[in-house]
C-alpha cells in the first residue's frame, strides 16, 4: 500500500481543523465562518447572474425588435426613393439588410378598448431582414399587409399585448385615427380609417408589443400624409461593431446623412443597469468581507487555545515561517471550503431560477416577464478569486501573532 504523507505545515493545519477540540465554541466559529463565506459567495454569484441575465435579455430583445443602425437624410427631410441609398448601404462590409420605414402617432380603437400607438409604415418583404418581427408572428403574417384586393380594407399588424387590450385579433376590424387631418366645411378633421388586423406579433418587449402597429408603406403615406420615408433601418452581422459600421455608412453616403446605432439610442438604459450591477457587487462583496472577519476571530481564538502546542513546535525547531504557514493554511482551508460551497450553490440555484423562470415581474415596468439568470465565466472566476483573496488577507494578522509567540512565556502560563 502506498502511504501519502503531507508536508509538515499542511499536516498540522488539517489536524487542527479535523481533530476534536475541547473548545466547542471555536469549532462553532469555524463552521459559521465557512457558512458565512458560502452564503456571501452564493449571494454574489446569484446577484451578478441576475444583472447579467437581465442586461443580456433586454439587449437581445431590443436588438431583435429594432434595427441595429438607423440612417436619416437630414438635408431634404426624408428619403423619397430609398433604393439608391439602400444599395450603397448594403455595399458597406458586415451590413446584412436595409429597409425603409415611416413613423407616426395614431389612436387605435375597437369595440372593447382604445390606445395610443406608434404607427410604422414598412416594406413587408424587407422588414424581416432588419428586425425579428417576421419570426415573431403569433397569428397571420406580414404578407397580409400587401396581399389585398380593391374590395378589402387595408391591413394592420399589431403587438400581442395591444391585441389583448383591444380584444382584436386576426380578422377583426379596428379604427385608426391620425392627427393629420382632412379639411372639411367644419374645419380640420382628424383622418380616420377602418383597418383589418392581419397579424399579431410578440417580440417579447412590452414597449413594442403594447404600442406598435405595422402597416404597409403606402397606407402609412396616406394616413400620415407623408411622401418620403423617415429613415432606413440597417441590420449588421456583429451588434457590438454597430458604432463602427454606422460611421462607415455615414462616410459612404456622404454629407447630409446621419446615423445612430442601437447602443447609442439605449445608452442611458444600459448605463443604469451597469451601475446597478456594480453597486450590488460592492454591497454583497461586503458580506464576504464580514464573513472573513469570522475567520480572524476563529484563528485568534485557536492561537490562544494552541499556545502550548505552538511553544512546543517552536522548541523542537519549527520556524516562525512554518507556524505562520500552519495558521494561514487553516484559514485558507476555511475560505476555500466556503467559497467552493457558495460558488457551486449559487451556480446551481441560478440555473434553476433561470430554467424554471421562477421569479416573475410585471412586463409594463421591466419590459420582460421574468428575471433571467446568466452566470458569466469571467464573473464566476472573479468572484471565486476575490473571495479567496479576502480570506487570505484575513489570515495574515492571526498567523503573524502565532509566529511571534514566545515559547518560554507560553509554557510558563500553562
Amino acid at each position: 500500500h502506498t502511504v501519502v504523507t503531507l508536508p509538515f505545515e499542511p499536516f498540522v493545519a488539517l489536524r487542527y481543523l479535523l481533530a476534536p477540540r475541547k473548545q466547542v465554541f471555536i469549532s462553532l466559529i469555524s463552521l459559521l465562518s465557512i457558512l458565512g463565506v458560502a452564503v456571501g459567495v452564493a449571494a454574489l454569484v446569484i446577484a451578478l447572474a441576475l444583472m447579467t441575465g437581465l442586461q443580456g435579455e433586454l439587449r437581445d430583445r431590443i436588438v431583435g425588435s429594432s434595427a441595429h443602425v438607423y440612417v436619416w437624410k437630414v438635408e431634404s427631410g426624408g428619403l423619397l426613393d430609398f433604393r439608391s441609398e439602400s444599395s450603397r448601404i448594403l455595399s458597406v462590409p458586415q451590413v446584412m439588410g436595409a429597409a425603409p420605414a415611416i413613423l407616426g402617432k395614431a389612436l387605435i380603437s375597437s369595440d372593447r378598448g382604445e390606445s395610443f400607438i406608434t404607427l410604422k409604415g414598412i416594406d413587408p418583404v424587407l422588414e424581416p431582414t432588419v428586425t425579428d418581427v417576421g419570426v415573431s408572428m403569433r397569428e397571420g403574417s406580414l404578407e397580409g399587409l400587401t396581399d389585398r384586393t380593391d374590395r378589402e380594407t387595408d391591413g394592420i399588424v399589431i403587438g400581442e399585448d395591444l391585441a389583448v387590450q383591444l380584444g382584436a385579433f386576426v380578422g377583426d376590424t379596428v379604427t385608426l385615427l391620425t392627427p393629420q387631418g382632412t379639411l372639411t366645411p367644419m374645419g380640420l378633421m382628424p383622418r380616420s380609417r377602418q383597418l383589418e388586423v392581419v397579424g399579431v406579433f410578440n417580440l417579447g418587449l412590452y414597449e413594442y408589443d403594447s404600442a406598435y402597429g405595422l402597416v404597409s408603406a403606402e397606407v402609412a403615406r396616406r394616413l400620415l400624409d407623408k411622401l418620403k420615408f423617415d429613415f432606413v433601418q440597417v441590420r449588421v452581422e456583429d451588434i457590438y461593431s454597430a458604432p463602427q459600421i454606422a460611421d462607415s455608412i455615414e462616410a459612404e453616403l456622404g454629407p447630409g446623412y446621419i446615423t445612430q446605432d442601437w447602443a447609442e439610442m439605449n445608452r442611458s438604459l444600459f448605463s443604469a443597469l451597469w451601475l446597478e450591477k456594480t453597486a450590488i457587487s460592492i454591497t454583497i462583496g461586503l458580506i464576504v468581507t464580514v464573513a472573513a472577519m469570522n475567520i480572524i476571530a476563529s484563528l485568534v481564538l485557536l492561537v490562544m487555545e494552541k499556545s502550548r502546542d505552538i511553544a512546543i513546535l517552536k522548541t523542537i525547531g519549527a520556524s516562525r515561517r512554518s507556524v505562520t504557514a500552519i495558521f494561514m493554511l487553516q484559514g485558507l482551508t476555511i475560505g476555500l471550503v466556503g467559497t467552493i460551497l457558495g460558488a457551486a450553490g449559487g451556480y446551481v440555484l441560478s440555473r434553476i431560477l433561470d430554467h424554471y423562470q421562477l421569479i416573475r415581474i410585471p412586463m409594463d415596468v421591466y419590459q420582460v416577464s421574468y428575471i433571467p439568470f446568466k452566470v458569466e465565466m469571467f464573473d464566476f472566476v472573479f468572484i471565486v478569486f476575490s473571495a479567496l483573496l479576502i480570506c487570505f488577507l484575513a489570515t495574515i494578522y492571526p498567523s503573524r501573532q502565532a509566529s511571534r509567540l514566545d515559547p518560554a512565556q507560553a509554557l510558563r502560563n500553562q
